[in-house]
């Protein structure tokens, strides 16, 4: 089968499309892709800058949506069933095998690209916001990096929980694609944008802060926090680690809230089952992904690119 497999740890350009074994049978749940979703830590992935240290090479890609090529006996699956899945690592290629308690049906009125959408990222927000973050119905969420894939589904997620909704974006034309998502304030991420969040909020800062950036963005992100406010620590798309001065937590009584949910999920079973039951009753509801950016998996070195260069708005996905 072909795959776009990791050959140096060198960023985009060590991915190489070409010929690989096909997955194991007996391994789990073997799925023919439809589609397979990129991520940012998948790009720190392909540069050996991410948590999880691999030695090529590999094939990345954890998030898998398709059909049912052949499943275990007393999995539940059938041949020809459409599903969508976490994998443990290979969904960018023609077949994946993933284990069958990864696996849910995938819902009606979605298509493989669409479905791919509502894992890693929208999984991570509904456990941000709802279970780290405590989010109430009339609050203020401010997103931070929101026309990037978190970005997109913490918008969605939190107005379809009740909240509202303030946006920063720094790309040009970024502007008409966060307000299509519901967003209720679309501010530029320029000096100064911490006043004008404050200004938006009749100078009481907001209860939520979701953070996705990091580096210089965080210090201003602590400060625009209401009382008793989180700041919810997704991932430091930025580059920089920043540190946090406590001093200013004790002022008013605010937190900042760690978010790793697949750390979460790995240790805690049931929870891919729980957040997943919640996210179906928000999609029953009428929540849809906006359309994904689809590249062909022939072409992932250049999607990965374009991911790296801050090219691409919403969530990437590649299709065999």
């Amino acid at each position: 089968m072909k795959a776009l497999q990791t050959q140096s740890l060198s960023g985009p350009e060590g991915l190489a499309y070409t010929d690989v074994e096909d997955p194991a049978a007996d391994a789990g749940v073997v799925i023919d892709v439809g589609a397979a979703g990129v991520c940012f830590p998948d790009l720190l992935m392909l540069r050996g800058e991410y948590q999880l240290n691999l030695d090529p090479p590999f094939i990345p890609g954890v998030e898998v949506a398709g059909t049912v090529r052949s499943a275990p006996e007393g999995s539940g699956f059938a041949v020809g069933q459409r599903v969508s899945a976490f994998s443990p690592l290979g969904a960018w290629a023609e077949r994946a095998v993933v284990p069958a308690d990864s696996v849910v049906p995938t819902a009606d009125g979605l298509d493989d690209g669409a479905a791919v959408c509502l894992l890693g990222n929208y999984y991570t927000m509904l456990f941000a916001l709802q279970r780290r973050g405590g989010l109430r119905a009339g609050e203020t969420v401010l997103v931070l990096g929101s026309a990037g894939g978190v970005g997109t589904a913490a918008i969605q997620i939190a107005k379809a929980l009740g909240a509202r909704v303030i946006t920063m974006v720094h790309r040009p034309g970024a502007r008409d694609f966060v307000e299509s998502l519901g967003a209720d304030v679309v501010l530029p991420l320029t000096d100064g944008w911490a006043q004008a969040v404050r200004d938006h909020t009749d100078g009481r800062g907001v209860d939520v802060v979701v953070d996705p950036v990091g580096g210089e963005a965080f210090d201003d992100a602590v400060r625009v926090l209401a009382l008793e406010g989180r700041l919810l620590v997704i991932g430091f798309a930025a580059g920089g680690i920043p540190t946090v001065k406590v001093n200013r937590l004790l002022l008013r009584n605010v937190s900042v809230v760690g978010v790793g949910w697949g750390e979460f999920a790995g240790r805690t079973p049931g929870a891919q089952a729980e957040i997943g039951r919640g996210l179906a009753t928000l999609v029953a509801g009428g929540l849809r992904p906006p359309p994904p950016v689809r590249y062909p998996l022939a072409d992932g070195r250049a999607a990965l690119e374009a991911l790296a260069a801050g090219e691409i708005r919403g969530k990437l996905v590649l299709e065999p």
